[in-house]
């Protein structure tokens, strides 16, 4: 018996609603990365992009647990000397809820090309809001 190999063109994508409010930061992240590369599937290949659709909803409500907030930091550098800029996580939260969100799950994913298409399937909402509703999405419990 060999083993069977899933196809990208026979892929049937879904989208899934995950919900942030009350929720840590990084358990939303996982199952959205899981659900993006398409691991809750049977079949699962790794070389195969058969990830499907997440939206997350309420990306503002999310918790960040421990110190978190004002230890941990967003660094980026400009490639520049001495063009490194620091955002406290309490500030980022506080600004930009969805960018937090989105570099938590892209952290989560492979560094390749099958990482970044998968990565380009994810939506990220501050609010309860979301414009998908055309694709009737359903909801993922984490």
């Amino acid at each position: 018996m060999s083993t069977y190999m899933a196809k990208a063109e026979t892929v049937e994508r879904k989208w899934y609603v995950i919900d942030a409010a009350g929720k840590p930061m990084g358990k939303t992240a996982v199952a959205a990365a899981n659900i993006l590369r398409g691991k809750h599937r049977p079949e699962f290949t790794p070389h195969v992009d058969c990830g499907e659709y997440v939206i997350i909803i309420n990306a503002k409500d999310a918790v960040l647990t421990g110190n978190k907030m004002t230890q941990k930091y967003y660094r980026r550098h400009s490639g520049y000397i001495g063009g490194l800029k620091e955002v406290q996580y309490k500030t980022l939260m506080a600004t930009k809820p969805e960018l937090a969100m989105e570099l938590a799950v892209k952290g989560m994913l492979p560094h390749n090309t099958l990482g970044a298409k998968s990565f380009s399937r994810l939506k990220v909402y501050a609010g309860a809001e979301h414009g998908q509703a055309a694709q009737k999405p359903e909801t993922y419990e984490i």
